[in-house]
């Protein structure tokens, strides 16, 4: 009988030995066929290896704003709304690979490049003193319509891969967007404030209220479409609000030597 048994356990162990090898075999001509490609270089992708590849995440160009104190994208929101802190992941340009991975994400249906950037982003805002308060990720409403559309919302994908790392809670329903609006592509300032103004709407205030929270997008530009969700989240008590986007353009945030000296903030509760 012991020998059975112990026949037994053998074939099992071959059994499954095999299986993981035709498996392995079978994923390896698989990819001959359907190659695994990196989003930003194109690129096949290799042993663990996903979404993007070790090179091109290597040389993400990282703006490292969330360990500046008063950085170009924080001076964005001066005068405007409340921000504690503002960042980006990276900087993109016209005709980088960084922006392709971005127009994957947002129009190629790719949502997972969303949850393996955000990955990258909890890494470095978990490791930044200034953001060990937040409790609480909203990630910028779709239109319910256009997410349908799109099958997926970018952003709470992003708060997913945020998440992830850092542990902190993700709120999908407090913020709303109650009016479908224009893409904000190709529209001036002035035009994407008019577009967004009074499109999102706080449907939970006591949720949120005595929170800090992490506002998320996948990039800042001029930043109307943030501060029409600031304006609604402000109005849960001592809210305070942070920011993070995927990225933005050196053009929306050049060095800070490269910018003209600004007022100091105009709102009575901006942090020293």
């Amino acid at each position: 009988m012991r020998m059975i048994n112990c026949n037994s356990v053998i074939l099992n162990f071959f059994i499954i030995f095999v299986a993981m090898k035709f498996v392995t075999i079978l994923r390896h001509f698989l990819g001959l066929l359907y190659p695994n490609l990196c989003a930003a270089c194109g690129r096949a992708l290799i042993g663990k290896e996903y979404v993007c590849c070790m090179s091109c995440l290597y040389h993400l160009p990282r703006t490292g704003y969330w360990k500046k104190p008063d950085n170009p994208l924080e001076q964005l929101f001066w005068g405007r709304v409340p921000v504690e802190h503002a960042c980006a992941l990276f900087f993109f340009e016209k005709g980088s690979r960084y922006r392709k991975l971005l127009h994957r994400l947002k129009y190629n249906g790719r949502p997972e490049i969303g949850v393996v950037l955000g990955r990258e982003l909890g890494r470095e805002l978990k490791n930044t003193l200034h953001y060990q308060c937040v409790n609480t990720i909203i990630p910028v409403p779709l239109h319910p319509k256009r997410q349908r559309r799109r099958g997926y919302n970018q952003s709470e994908r992003i708060a997913a891969g945020i998440a992830q790392v850092t542990g902190w809670e993700v709120n999908n329903s407090a913020l709303v967007r109650m009016r479908f609006t224009e893409t904000q592509t190709h529209k001036s300032r002035q035009e994407r404030w008019e577009n967004v103004s009074e499109a999102f709407a706080l449907k939970d205030v006591a949720t949120l209220t005595g929170r800090h929270v992490l506002l998320v997008d996948d990039v800042l530009t001029t930043g109307a479409t943030l501060e029409a969700c600031i304006l609604q989240l402000k109005k849960a008590p001592d809210c305070k609000i942070s920011v993070a986007t995927l990225a933005c353009t050196k053009k929306t945030a050049p060095p800070v030597s490269d910018r003209p000296s600004l007022p100091a903030p105009a709102y009575s509760d901006r942090r020293p």
